[in-house]
């Protein structure tokens, strides 16, 4: 009868734990997050942050990764409307990237949003946002 009894006790007390984890495999994955700093004015620095971007995309999927390029300091000079590869930041717009300028760096460059290449988005300090993007789980690179 003992013997019974402490098989009733390890079922009992399994049978929540085996309900637990069922329900965390059914539970959906957490998008991936990526925040990529782009300070230098240098387009083959640009283009490698893009193809990272573009990267990443490929192999999550792009609806199962959140991913914004940060641009500050000379950075800022590719989101300017004479980009030499204002198309390519286009494509990644397109593809879901997000793509921010820093207000601050616009300031001291005396640039306005007439100056940037359309549909560009704006934070008010680069390092401000990766900050806060880490302080939201963002894994943070910087090509």
């Amino acid at each position: 009868m003992k013997y019974i009894n402490i098989f009733a006790v390890v079922f009992a007390v399994s049978l929540p734990l085996i309900s637990f984890n069922a329900a965390a495999d059914e539970a959906p994955a957490a998008k991936a997050k990526l925040v990529i700093q782009v300070s230098d004015g240098d387009s083959g620095k640009w283009n490698l942050a893009l193809n990272n971007a573009k990267n990443v995309q490929q192999a999550y999927g792009a609806d199962k990764v959140d991913i914004e390029i940060v641009t500050y300091g000379p950075g800022i000079g590719m989101l300017k409307m004479e980009s030499p590869i204002a198309n390519r930041i286009d494509d990644s717009k397109k593809a879901g990237v997000s793509i921010v300028a820093c207000q601050n760096t616009m300031k001291n460059m005396k640039l306005t949003n007439d100056d940037m290449l359309p549909n560009t988005s704006y934070v008010p300090s680069g390092v401000v946002e990766i900050m806060k993007k880490q302080g939201e789980g963002y894994a943070y690179l910087r090509p």
